[in-house]
């Protein structure tokens, strides 16, 4: 069967969704890379510790709480299936997730921008070795949040594997559920990871802790809600790693073997659900 050649219409419908997907993994990527700055506390002026000055306790604290608020409101709602189903009669199905992901970075990038200094030392760490120690895990929380995402399918996860798929005219693969790597050990490493860099810190400003609760919060919330769309997706597969890996803690429940094979729950929360 002789291929018929793409219309100028749909070449360049195409090479519009395309970089669309590119400039909200951009986007996404400026977001990412300066979440570790601002958590950390390093290089850049404006972080969770030092942020817009002249504000009173009570003020910076609403300011931030809603900062906060808005991204736990965007990025659950976002990717709950009931609105994905609305959502996708307004925006094409293709860049779906690259809005979704967009809209993420952005709020992100707000709450960088607006985020409120909170005075107050809550802990400070003087043991050069302890410092290391905490400096380390901060290191390795962020290391375990990239690799979680590449032993998933970080290129879906984040909208370009979509806008590629559409570029060539294939139909998109499905991946199936499988449980890989840290994905046996614990059913949300990339949550584990962020919780480890958000809480490994040797100043805890009352800022960095405000923002150490808040997230902490929202991530055993959302844990629920992403759990609670596996099962009803993926039905005895799901019930039966859930049953096998631990949520966070890696050995807190005793492991049998898996019945499934190779993404997890961020396989399926993550990347099809948020």
């Amino acid at each position: 069967m002789t291929n018929i050649p793409p219309s100028a219409e749909s070449r360049t419908r195409r090479i519009l969704v395309v970089g669309y997907g590119v400039a909200s993994y951009l986007v996404f990527l400026v977001s990412f890379c300066y979440a570790i700055v601002f958590v950390g506390g390093i290089i850049v002026a404006r972080t969770v510790d030092h942020g817009i000055d002249g504000a009173s306790l009570p003020v910076a604290f609403l300011v931030n709480t809603l900062l906060l608020g808005l991204f736990a409101v965007q990025h659950s709602v976002m990717a709950r299936p009931a609105f994905k189903r609305w959502w996708t009669r307004v925006v094409p199905p293709v860049i779906e997730r690259s809005t979704y992901v967009l809209l993420a970075s952005l709020v992100l990038l707000l709450m960088y921008w607006q985020w409120r200094t909170m005075p107050g030392v809550i802990w400070a760490v003087d043991q050069p070795a302890i410092r290391v120690v905490l400096w380390a895990l901060f290191a390795a929380g962020w290391a375990t949040v990239l690799a979680a995402t590449f032993m998933i399918d970080h290129f879906e996860l984040f909208g370009l594997r979509q806008v590629f798929v559409a570029w060539r005219g294939a139909a998109r693969r499905e991946t199936g559920f499988r449980a890989t790597l840290l994905y046996r050990l614990v059913r949300h490493p990339l949550m584990l990871g962020f919780l480890v860099a958000f809480w490994a810190t040797p100043i805890m400003t009352a800022g960095h802790l405000l923002f150490a609760v808040a997230t902490t919060g929202y991530i055993l919330i959302a844990i629920q809600l992403e759990e609670r769309d596996l099962i009803a997706e993926l039905g005895e597969h799901y019930r039966a790693y859930r049953s096998d890996v631990p949520m966070l803690v890696p050995g807190l429940r005793p492991r049998r073997s898996c019945p499934v094979s190779g993404a997890t729950s961020e396989g399926f929360s993550t990347a099809p659900h948020g």
